[in-house]
């Protein structure tokens, strides 16, 4: 039977090139004023979610990610990978490999949640597992907790 479903995105791990341009755009990046961005966080049956609102117009780079993960883009986004610009709009479930290290660039107002099973209950422990750069991240403020 022939497969009708449009091909899936997905993001492949980086070049150490194409990590370090996202390093690059980071770094001319943060001389610019930044916006403020939460993030929700829910942990539930061994999975955990981080997800953050990006209002249309604002770029955002991440951190490094080392493990494989689910994102979940709703909204328009470009967002930079090895082969240049992957172009996302409405509702995908993106699998992401490890060893990537994105920029976005939120078209339109665009929700962004990344997912991955863990034994993590808090967000410290949660974080450390998939990036070593989480002294970068927004959330180091923020705590949570496992939920039944």
């Amino acid at each position: 039977m022939r497969d009708l479903a449009p091909s899936r995105p997905h993001i492949a791990s980086m070049s150490s090139a194409a990590i370090d341009r996202v390093c690059r755009l980071e770094s001319l990046a943060s001389v610019l004023p930044q916006a403020a961005i939460g993030t929700d966080h829910v942990f539930h049956a061994g999975v955990y979610a981080r997800t953050i609102k990006v209002p249309a117009g604002v770029m955002i780079t991440g951190v490094l990610i080392k493990i494989p993960t689910l994102l979940i883009v709703h909204g328009d986004a470009l967002v930079h990978v090895e082969s240049g610009p992957l172009e996302l709009h409405g509702y995908n479930v993106v699998p992401a490999s490890a060893g990537r290290k994105q920029a976005f660039v939120a078209l339109t107002d665009t929700h962004l949640t990344m997912i991955f099973a863990t034994d993590a209950c808090d967000v410290d422990a949660a974080e450390r597992e998939f990036t070593d750069e989480f002294d970068k991240l927004m959330t180091r403020r923020e705590t949570a907790t496992c939920q039944a």
